[in-house]
């Protein structure tokens, strides 16, 4: 049934899509800032590096965000020890990533001596003991910079840039910081099983792709199973897959790192159990500074206005 406050509004309606509108914002809503009862140097992104500031903070004249500590610190190895004073561990991160290096090179120098000898046979333990040393050197340079970030203020919290550099460093890291604990099962089993179906498909696209070759070699006879245009076909499969998988791993990633930054920034942030939308009808007259740029353009005008609580 049609009530006369129906057509009422309807009219209403009508008449607000007839005249030109002009919108009003109360400034406030739009300068509100969160976590100001714990003031940080600001994690902006106005200028996303300074060397000056950058040494500037290592000669302790000045604070570093964490972001510029840690981006400085990557290039400048042991720079988050030197601001946050704690000196005594330079020597054993060097340390760790000079003979993690010079183990490298010199066990990777063995196995090829045992390449270039002919009749013999490759120096495999050289091999592996030279990629545990690189692996080394880069756990210690891995453990810099974790270490830089953790001792970066750590009676403040939250930091958005501190979880955003978890989960650069540790995925999940950044979720188990800002206390979303049932979020790291799922970036984790995301990120794991995109490196499980990366490796299949990889697997598979090597099989198909030595199949095809052997299938098109004609100085050896070819009696595999499998024909050269099925071996072509599941070849182009595979290759796609571990593409795609790329990708997945790659989306996983970033994703956790935005979730981490996102969520730490809004740890403050209050909803309240009134949530309402309001709809009235409402005469616009510019009055706030942005309208009043316009004002010579923008009429009054008719039209609805909407209040949203939350």
């Amino acid at each position: 049934m049609i009530r006369p406050r129906h057509i009422f509004l309807l009219v209403l309606l009508v008449l607000g899509f007839q005249f030109p509108l002009a919108a009003q914002f109360r400034t406030e809503a739009f300068s509100q800032s969160y976590n100001d009862d714990t003031p940080q140097p600001g994690d902006t992104a106005d200028v996303l590096f300074s060397f000056k500031e950058y040494f500037g903070g290592l000669a302790h004249k000045n604070d570093l965000k964490i972001g510029t500590l840690a981006a400085g610190s990557a290039i400048f190895v042991g720079g988050c020890q030197i601001y946050n004073k704690q000196y005594w561990k330079l020597p054993i991160i060097y340390g760790g990533i000079a003979a993690g290096i010079y183990g490298g090179i010199h066990f990777n120098k063995q196995y090829q001596q045992s390449l270039s000898v002919e009749g013999g046979t490759p120096d495999t333990r050289a091999q592996s003991l030279s990629a545990l040393c690189y692996i080394g050197a880069g756990l210690s340079y891995w453990g810099a910079m974790m270490d830089g970030v953790v001792s970066y203020r750590p009676n403040v919290f939250p930091q958005p840039g501190r979880a955003t550099l978890y989960s650069l460093l540790v995925p999940g890291l950044g979720q188990a910081y800002n206390g979303e604990f049932w979020k790291v099962p799922i970036y984790i089993g995301g990120i794991v099983g995109s490196v499980h179906y990366y490796l299949v498909n990889k697997s598979n696209y090597e099989r198909y792709r030595r199949i095809y070759i052997e299938a098109n070699d004609p100085d050896i006879p070819y009696t595999g199973p499998i024909p050269a245009q099925t071996a072509l076909y599941y070849r182009d499969v595979f290759r796609r897959y571990r593409d795609y998988s790329v990708l997945a791993i790659a989306a996983f990633y970033l994703l956790q790192v935005i979730d981490a930054n996102v969520f730490s920034y809004m740890h403050d942030f209050e909803m309240s159990d009134d949530l309402s939308l309001r709809v009235s009808p409402a005469l616009i007259v510019p009055e706030t500074q942005y309208a009043l740029q316009y004002a010579p353009a923008v009429p009054n005008a008719f039209g609805l206005r909407v209040g949203l609580n939350f």
